[in-house]
């Protein structure tokens, strides 16, 4: 039981280290598009997976096994908007995926502790799909316009128009 859990633990790390740090790529770059809204929704949930390192590290702990901090993916070199929105969209629906099937799989291992973690993970990536994915329809709807928008909001919240 310990070991299965653990193992599928650290594949979570893993995998939420790789969405912590393009998310937070997202955000920089964002930022330096003056899409302001943009840049702290990906802030936000790049702390959201922060957060969830944490809850599954302390898991591990707990179940006496070795923290693997290794992202699993590097980052991807995404700088325009519809193609990060769709890398976050296709992510979370992985996770979604994943996250399902390892609460599953810990059930089975009669570890429901780290099922109910792995469910309530769920939730949340269902939630960070819902909010990336309606971004990417005011995106497909209003194009380029909903972005200039976000500039310009970002403008006048400096001051600067």
């Amino acid at each position: 039981m310990r070991k299965k859990s653990i193992e599928l633990l650290n594949k979570s790390i893993a995998e939420e280290m790789s969405a912590l740090n393009q998310y937070m790529f997202f955000h920089f770059h964002c930022d330096d598009q003056d899409y302001s809204l943009l840049s702290a929704l990906f802030k936000k949930v790049a702390i959201e997976e922060m957060i969830h390192v944490e809850n599954l590290a302390d898991r591990i702990l707990f179940l006496k096994g070795e923290i693997i901090m290794d992202a699993s993916q590097k980052v991807k070199q995404i700088t325009d908007v519809k193609g990060m929105l769709q890398f976050a969209i296709d992510s979370e629906e992985e996770a979604i995926r994943d996250y399902n099937l390892w609460a599953i799989e810990c059930s089975a291992n009669a570890d429901s502790v780290t099922k109910s973690l792995f469910e309530s993970l769920v939730v949340d990536e269902e939630r960070h799909y819902g909010i990336f994915d309606g971004e990417m329809d005011k995106l497909k709807k209003f194009g380029d316009q909903y972005l200039a928008l976000q500039s310009i909001e970002g403008s006048k919240a400096l001051g600067q128009v």
